[in-house]
């Protein structure tokens, strides 16, 4: 059955579609090297050979993944008969680079017609016969396990083809799916949302730009962050302590004022900002509270805000060059 496919009505990144796009580089390449004298142009007819020898990727794709989806569906005729035409023409191209190699150009030149040849006479017959009746024959979900496969396999594409089927961008706050997790859980806690090692929850703390101090329902210092830069020192002795002995005596005042009003659900939330050893530091409280709003603690944060509070207009572009 002889058939022609309309490339542009087929979806992006399906696999029928990238083997259209791979012909026209495939075209252009046996064009080029019937275009180029082996001998005075040696180094140029070398390269494109190189690339023109890529197709063999596409060889591995249709058999590895194409072929026994077909074979599942009662078509064996790709994996008895165009197979080995594949491996007639990798056997040619075997031969043809020791002839390159050793600057065999009569040969070369007669035996690249026949390669030449034979690739025309392969692109024909996928495209008249065995794109249309894979077409035909396969579903919608056998295209994109097949797919799938062909990711380890590779592409002669410049760069990787679009998903397929096309990914629909959503925002995280609108994305519920529920997917299989590609990570271990051993020796994770499970949090609001996610899973994290005791290791990674401390890498995570301690390398926010923040200086994090959490002090208990009771008052008491139960945790702090130790970042590379600290705007405040700390030390492990005030783990335990009382937070109003962790603070200067001017302004133990102000701190007990907040836990009081925090703790009677007042408020939630107070902010300072000071100059520091010639820094701007932002300084800022947040109740803690539980599901049931039940007071349990509050957590201090203070932040370099110096050259955050100089940015103007916009940064987009990715500036390490």
């Amino acid at each position: 059955m002889n058939e022609t496919i309309d490339p542009s009505t087929l979806p992006e990144g399906h696999p029928v579609s990238i083997y259209f796009q791979e012909k026209t580089i495939i075209t252009s390449l046996l064009e080029e090297l019937k275009a180029t004298d082996p001998k005075a142009e040696y180094q140029k007819f070398y390269n494109v050979f190189n690339q023109l020898q890529s197709v063999e990727r596409r060889f591995e794709r249709k058999e590895n993944q194409l072929f026994p989806f077909l074979e599942k569906r009662g078509w064996n005729g790709p994996s008895q008969g165009m197979w080995s035409f594949h491996d007639t023409l990798r056997e040619q191209f075997r031969m043809l680079r020791k002839k390159i190699e050793a600057r065999e150009f009569e040969e070369v030149e007669q035996d690249m017609h026949y390669l030449i040849s034979g690739i025309f006479r392969l692109l024909l017959a996928e495209e008249t016969t065995l794109f249309p009746n894979a077409l035909k024959i396969l579903t919608e979900e056998d295209w994109i396990k097949v797919r799938a496969g062909e990711e380890e396999i590779g592409w002669m594409l410049p760069q990787n083809p679009p998903a397929f089927p096309k990914e629909e961008y959503i925002h995280p706050s609108q994305d519920f799916t529920k997917r299989e997790l590609s990570f271990s859980l051993e020796n994770t806690a499970h949090y609001d949302e996610g899973y994290m090692t005791v290791e990674q929850v401390n890498l995570l703390l301690k390398t926010m730009p923040l200086d994090i101090t959490y002090v208990d329902e009771n008052d008491k210092v139960i945790f702090y962050n130790r970042g590379e830069e600290r705007v405040f020192p700390r030390s492990a002795g005030i783990i335990g302590r009382e937070v109003k002995f962790c603070h200067p005596p001017k302004s133990v005042g102000t701190v007990l004022k907040i836990l009081e009003e925090f703790r009677k659900g007042n408020k939630s939330e107070s902010s300072f900002w000071i100059n520091f050893k010639g820094r701007l530091i932002y300084i800022r409280y947040f109740a803690v509270r539980d599901d049931q709003k039940n007071y349990k603690g509050v957590i201090e944060m203070s932040q370099d805000i110096t050259d955050i509070k100089n940015i103007e207009g916009e940064k987009r572009l990715l500036d390490w060059d």
